[in-house]
């Protein structure tokens, strides 16, 4: 038995002792491999402009040690250009096109040449690579369903490979739409889902996935770096209608989510019935700028959690410490579509 274990909200190193650098990321399984992706923060200096360094790709066999495989796409060097480190990159995610033979990455961006910090103007970038590890190439950039769009996930039914953006409208909404089967756009065909009014309640960061004959969906509030309560919705069906099961994380006292913000949930492909919350503790290390308390986000902690189910309604509660060994290998029943 293993004695290695997951430490909530505490430092995380690579392989050669490094903070790891994937914020607002995800893990994908592929061929025996884990890979954990997110933005590199590295390069961030308190006060300054920069916002990120490219996005970067560590792999593991077990979860718990990663090795860096370094940046999987590159900062730009144009200030023009949507990846330069000065422009805001968010939150890439990444899915395996198994017609196409390639991994598909997609990237928020925000703000203009003239305002680079213009947060009403949100769209996508998506860019392909043949191996996981990259380098990526940028395709082009969109606007999904010609809207801005913010927060988003990526879920890919291993039914069909069929494939659906789950975004945010920037801040009144949540969509789900249909990807091209190339997934590098969408159809056109949408749904949407939980209008709320303005910040903070309009809701952003999604995190789609299914467990069984449902389909849940998990999204924060909209207060920037500062964490807030958690939402949980299901539905039978991937378009919804969704229904509201309330908070996510129980026993949460300041009703900040465990102090972070989920960026996505991880299946266990040999755990049967472990999915895994991944979020980001922004706000693990702070300064004050201009009499305003700002996220380090470069020491930004993460904080992973298993979630559990009460009558189909998901919920993580706070762990100090867990192990993988609390879930025995198990894959699970054969689907009917591979039997």
């Amino acid at each position: 038995m293993s004695t290695m274990k997951f430490y909530p909200g505490k430092p995380w190193m690579d392989t050669q002792g490094k903070l790891i650098q994937a914020h607002g990321g995800s893990v994908l399984y592929h061929k025996g491999n884990y890979y954990w992706y997110g933005e590199d923060k590295s390069n961030y200096v308190p006060g300054g402009k920069n916002w990120h360094n490219g996005v970067r790709c560590y792999r593991s066999k077990d979860l718990y040690a990663w090795t860096d495989m370094g940046t999987i796409l590159y900062p730009a060097t144009s200030p023009h250009d949507p990846m330069h480190p000065h422009r805001i990159m968010d939150r890439p995610h990444v899915v395996y096109n198994a017609r196409t033979k390639l991994f598909v990455m997609w990237v928020k961006f925000a703000g203009t040449n003239e305002d680079p910090f213009d947060w009403m103007t949100q769209y996508m970038g998506v860019a392909t690579s043949p191996t996981m590890d990259g380098p990526f190439t940028m395709v082009h950039t969109i606007r999904p369903l010609g809207v801005e769009t913010g927060d988003f996930d990526l879920w890919i039914d291993e039914r069909d490979g069929k494939g659906y953006f789950i975004a945010d409208r920037v801040h009144t909404e949540l969509l789900i739409a249909d990807l091209t089967d190339d997934y590098l756009n969408v159809t056109g065909f949408y749904s949407s889902h939980c209008p709320r009014l303005e910040p903070p309640l309009a809701r952003e960061a999604p995190c789609f996935f299914k467990r069984e004959d449902s389909y849940h969906l998990i999204s924060s509030g909209t207060t920037g770096y500062n964490p807030n309560p958690t939402e949980a919705m299901v539905s039978t069906l991937p378009h919804g209608p969704y229904t509201l099961q309330g908070s996510f994380c129980i026993d949460d006292k300041n009703m900040t989510s465990f102090d972070c913000q989920f960026s996505s949930v991880f299946k266990h492909p040999t755990r049967y019935g472990l999915y895994i919350a991944i979020g980001d503790r922004w706000m693990a290390k702070t300064s004050v700028i201009n009499g305003k308390e700002e996220a380090e986000t470069s020491e930004a902690t993460y904080v992973w959690l298993p979630i559990r189910f009460l009558d189909n309604r998901p919920f993580v509660e706070w762990r100090d410490e867990w192990s993988l060994d609390e879930y025995p290998i198990d894959e699970g029943p054969l689907p009917w579509w591979k039997r």
